[in-house]
């Protein structure tokens, strides 16, 4: 059966500023860092064959912690970048919402539809994320693959994996380093963890 496993990045300074991350290329802080180190830890138990990761540092940083302790190496992706932001990026949610007060009530209410100044759309994300996780079970099939991505890609991932609209992309929530992982049964994919970060219990 082929197993696909999703995890966030680890916590960033723009995540704790709720700036706009999308296409900059934002590092991890300490409790980034180790996050990804208890994620490497728990992940060890997995018996994963490849890892892929987006080419942003945030995420890339944060899949390599993974594969020291497993011994691999990542294969760098750049369609497993985060959504660009345009003119968004860097910018406070509360900024955001001042400056760009009608885009946002669209982007919180109706994400699909949202059309923010310079930005990918939803739809877009999807279809590049989707491209390369298609071509990734196809080239790994009975294997255990893990992806480390983004927030609104992951969600986008999921949704398009499942057959789900991109109306309910606000039903799916993705802290830092959090495990998803969709089981490729005869039937079908089959969500079997979603959200999951057990291994930060001690330290959050």
């Amino acid at each position: 059966m082929t197993k696909l496993i999703m995890v966030r990045h680890g916590e960033t300074t723009w995540n704790i500023e709720h700036r706009a991350q999308g296409s900059k290329n934002i590092g991890l802080t300490e409790n980034g860092l180790n996050q990804a180190k208890l994620l490497a830890q728990r992940l060890k138990h997995y018996n994963i064959d490849k890892i892929y990761s987006s080419d942003l540092d945030r995420a890339f940083h944060t899949a390599e912690m993974v594969a020291k302790e497993l011994n691999q190496q990542v294969i760098k992706d750049n369609r497993l970048r985060e959504m660009s932001f345009g003119r968004w990026e860097g910018l406070r949610i509360s900024e955001i919402k001042e400056k760009y007060e009608d885009e946002f009530i669209v982007w919180r209410n109706n994400p699909h539809k949202a059309l923010i100044p310079q930005a990918e759309k939803l739809i877009d994300v999807q279809n590049r994320t989707l491209e390369i996780i298609n071509h990734i079970i196809k080239e790994n099939k009975g294997k255990t693959i893990l992806i480390v991505s983004h927030g609104i890609s992951i969600k986008s991932m999921i949704l398009g994996i499942m057959e789900m609209p991109l109306s309910d992309f606000y039903k799916i929530t993705q802290n830092n380093t959090s495990i998803n992982i969709i089981e490729y049964r005869d039937y079908g994919p089959v969500i079997k963890t979603l959200n999951d970060t057990a291994h930060l219990e001690n330290i959050e």
